[in-house]
């Protein structure tokens, strides 16, 4: 009997997958570089035998023609499994120019908490010269008082 990973293997070398397997050799070519260059890929992408990388600051790209060299005699000589149908003669890599989306890791709640009513609403009300004043504070405590029985 198949496993689901012989499944998804043989689903993948089908043409109409050919994308999940250029993706998969992708990530895997990209875990070759060093940690310090990999931060500094934005994306890539497979266009004819060349495998494109974008990268997001002049200083990732510095770094990455430093260890493309290393990395073509890598791939001309040990093909990772992922990329046995894929053939990649060329590397290249630009800067791309467009300012990166921040993503927003922690998202804010935009209601306002709910508090349970901590007054009982048996305050005391003086005498105010201004009537509509009392008829606030009356009012204000008619809610607070009907807020506590609720």
């Amino acid at each position: 009997m198949k496993t689901a990973q012989d499944i998804v293997r043989s689903l993948q070398v089908q043409p109409q997958f050919q994308k999940l397997q250029h993706v998969r050799c992708i990530h895997k070519i990209l875990s070759m570089f060093l940690p310090s260059t990999q931060r500094f890929v934005d994306f890539c992408y497979i266009k004819n035998t060349t495998l494109f990388v974008v990268l997001n600051h002049n200083a990732g790209k510095q770094e990455f023609d430093n260890s493309i060299k290393m990395i073509k005699d890598v791939l001309n000589h040990i093909t990772p499994d992922e990329c046995k149908g894929i053939q990649i003669n060329d590397i290249k890599a630009f800067v791309t120019h467009k300012p990166r989306k921040r993503k927003n890791r922690s998202l804010q709640s935009t209601t306002a908490p709910v508090y349970k009513e901590r007054a009982k609403g048996d305050f005391q009300i003086r005498e105010f010269q201004n009537p509509t004043l009392k008829e606030l504070f009356l009012s204000i405590q008619e809610i607070i008082k009907s807020q506590k029985d609720a």
